[in-house]
């Protein structure tokens, strides 16, 4: 049979690992995809940049038209990131009847619902498994490995700049600001870190984890956005003190009132494998009702843990090429006129626990005024533990951890804790997290 001609749209680090994956390891690939895979065209906004992979042999062009109108290409891969502009590129590559796979995740959170429309009228694949998490296969595992089972939640550390910097002021207690310039100068965070730091990022690959985990459509206006900045040192090790550990996490949760999506710093049980995920490593811990919990776990980016992901994507598509549109995989797990409107609760509708965090005077009454507005809000406290003063500072800090309760009372909770002449600045909550 004659080889399948691919298009490369963007030459970076995924690219150039894409490339160099796919030439390596040809004679397997091709084993396992029953035709030759040839990358025929690629696109590049600089011909004459140092890369890392050899372009012999590959078209190069500078206009990602070129590949999209070139009528031999039959499966387009972009590498380019951004969405609006990437977006009309792949709507033309689908309309030319060309098969797509990209990494790009903030372009399948954003406009997937009508990529995948489209797709499905043009019978044409659109593959994503490099969206999320890198070179760990976590959309294949749930959209086929678990496939039989009711998804109930899923957590995941979907963000390895974040991770790195939570790791780093755990293991050695440093300060957020000066992780984040670390990360900046190793390439792990960009100049501008508010995607990363802010969980934007990890707002877009949980958007995807959740719709083909719960069969929702893909909702990212939807879901609760927190960073890490204002987690504190000391944050950090208290909850080390108390068995936890802080984790940046994508949460999507199918409740009996509807569907929770945030992505929130997190204490968990420090005895949980996902707790133990340090660096710029990614992990996924899935709960079905069958298989029970389940952990995934790898490299969250890079060139080739990333191509990985694109090139079995590729071989994907090569496969399905000789059977019906209506006998493949749907796009997102579930066929597309079972697709449900279960609603996405907002965030005074979570339930969870609790880590508070206050600064007060040292004055009899203090706790008794605190604990009493936390039951008039029916919060009921786990454990409360009392701090000494820091350095130069007389306000004593307190700790309490809560049971599960309704975000909405707490929220009306810290504003009256806040408001107590005896209680200095702000109240630092993290939620927690069993994941038992």
């Amino acid at each position: 049979m004659k080889p399948i001609n691919v298009g490369l749209l963007g030459l970076g680090t995924v690219g150039g690992g894409t490339v160099n994956v796919l030439k390596r390891n040809a004679v397997e690939i091709s084993r396992r995809a029953g035709r030759q895979i040839v990358i025929t065209r690629a696109s590049a906004k600089d011909l004459g940049k140092n890369r890392i992979c050899d372009t012999h042999g590959i078209n190069l062009s500078t206009d990602p038209m070129d590949i999209i109108n070139d009528p031999t290409i039959e499966i387009v891969v972009e590498l380019i990131g951004g969405t609006d502009f990437v977006k009309e590129l792949l709507l033309k590559a689908i309309e030319n009847g060309k098969h797509v796979v990209t990494a790009n995740k903030s372009l399948i959170a954003l406009h997937g619902n009508e990529i995948f429309a489209k797709a499905s009228k043009k019978g044409v694949i659109v593959a994503f498994e490099a969206a999320v998490a890198g070179g760990i296969p976590i959309i294949k595992a749930i959209r086929e490995g678990l496939s039989g089972n009711q998804i109930q939640w899923l957590a995941g550390i979907i963000n390895g700049t974040g991770n790195f910097i939570l790791t780093e002021m755990r293991d050695k207690g440093r300060d957020f600001y000066d992780v984040l310039a670390e990360a900046q100068t190793l390439g792990y965070a960009e100049a501008d870190p508010t995607f990363d730091v802010e969980g934007i990022d990890a707002g877009h690959k949980l958007t995807i984890l959740a719709s083909i985990a719960f069969g929702i459509p893909l909702q990212f206006d939807k879901v609760y956005t927190e960073g890490i900045s204002r987690i504190t040192r000391l944050d950090v090790e208290y909850a080390e003190q108390l068995g936890y550990r802080i984790k940046h996490l994508g949460i999507a949760r199918n409740t009996a009132d509807g569907i929770e999506l945030r992505v929130h710093p997190t204490l968990i049980p420090e005895r949980r494998l996902i707790a133990n995920v340090n660096g710029v490593m990614n992990a996924v811990l899935v709960k079905g009702d069958a298989v029970g919990a389940s952990l995934y776990y790898g490299a969250g980016a890079g060139a080739e843990p990333t191509a990985s992901s694109v090139v079995a994507d590729i071989i994907d598509v090569v496969r399905a090429l000789t059977s019906d549109p209506e006998n493949r995989v749907p796009h997102l797990a579930f066929q597309a006129d079972a697709i449900a409107d279960i609603p996405v609760l907002k965030s005074d509708c979570f339930k969870t626990s609790y880590y508070l965090r206050l600064n007060a005077e040292d004055k009899p009454g203090v706790l008794a005024d605190v604990t009493r507005i936390l039951a008039d809000h029916h919060i009921s406290i786990e454990a409360i533990i009392q701090k000494e003063p820091l350095r130069d500072e007389t306000a004593i800090p307190i700790i309490l951890l809560t049971q599960i309760t309704l975000e909405k009372e707490m929220n009306a909770a810290i504003t009256k804790i806040e408001a107590l002449k005896t209680v200095t600045g702000k109240v630092n909550r993290i939620r927690m997290e069993t994941l038992g």
